[in-house]
């Protein structure tokens, strides 16, 4: 199912997006754009490239072909210009274990070049978005799977940006963090553009406006959550799509076969 062209300028762009490891695809020829306002559910089976992609899009991982860009600023040629507009929560973010929440959000702001007044503002209005003042004094190593998940997210938004891309960010959550979790996602989801890979359909189905699904390294569906009844649920669609025996690679066309997951 093809997506309407979005009536507002895109703030994450992918065009002809691939990668390649030796005669092995990891993403081929992935395109799509998403408009400011939308939160997005980014769906595939494990292996199906959607960590790969997401590098791409935040600039971390070069494509073979194709180019992506944030709020217009091209990932790889305006780099600085994209970060500043881009928040960018991976599975396992680089958090700093013997530092505490307070601390590593003065390092990550010092390193953005906030000025101290608006780091400190900023600060304040991310503690309370993520809910760390009774950790703040903690180190991160000493916290629990869903602490560590809101401080990163904490030092994703602590520049305020328009696009906010994460990366499996319920996993390992228990019931109480994930609904947290949604909570917090509807209220950025007034202000910024987001999306957000899972495994848990519903996941999707609670936060998202729209849905792109990849199996194999390809986009094999792209559409609004609220068009999904004539498809079923986003679970059928899901089997229906991606299947289910958990192929996670191609090669090349004449080179080889496919024995990589990434």
């Amino acid at each position: 199912m093809e997506h309407e062209a979005p009536s507002v300028p895109p703030m994450i762009e992918a065009h002809g997006l691939s990668k390649y490891y030796g005669p092995f695809v990891a993403v081929q020829d992935v395109s799509f754009a998403i408009p400011q306002g939308e939160i997005v559910a980014f769906l595939g089976p494990n292996g199906a490239g959607k960590t790969t992609l997401m590098r791409m899009l935040t600039g971390y991982l070069a494509p073979s072909e194709g180019r992506a860009a944030i709020a217009g600023f091209d990932v790889r040629a305006r780099r600085i210009e994209a970060a500043r507009h881009l928040g960018y929560l991976p599975e396992n973010g680089p958090l700093y274990p013997d530092m505490t929440p307070l601390a590593l959000l003065r390092f990550f702001g010092a390193a953005r070049e906030i000025a101290a007044g608006r780091l400190t503002q900023r600060i304040d209005d991310v503690v309370e978005l993520c809910a760390l003042a009774q950790v703040l004094e903690k180190p991160v190593g000493k916290l629990s799977r869903g602490y560590k998940q809101r401080v990163g997210l904490a030092v994703a938004l602590l520049h305020d940006p328009d696009v906010l891309i994460m990366d499996e960010p319920t996993a390992g959550l228990d019931p109480n963090q994930i609904r947290q979790f949604r909570e917090n996602i509807r209220r950025l989801g007034r202000t910024k553009t987001l999306l957000i890979s899972t495994h848990i359909l519903q996941e999707a189905d609670a936060i998202a406006d729209r849905v792109l699904l990849v199996n194999n390294g390809r986009l094999v569906y792209d559409g609004r959550r609220a068009d999904l009844a004539a498809e079923g649920t986003i679970e059928q669609l899901f089997y229906r799509v991606a299947g289910s025996d958990g192929d996670t690679g191609q090669a090349r066309p004449g080179v080889g076969s496919p024995t990589v997951d990434l």
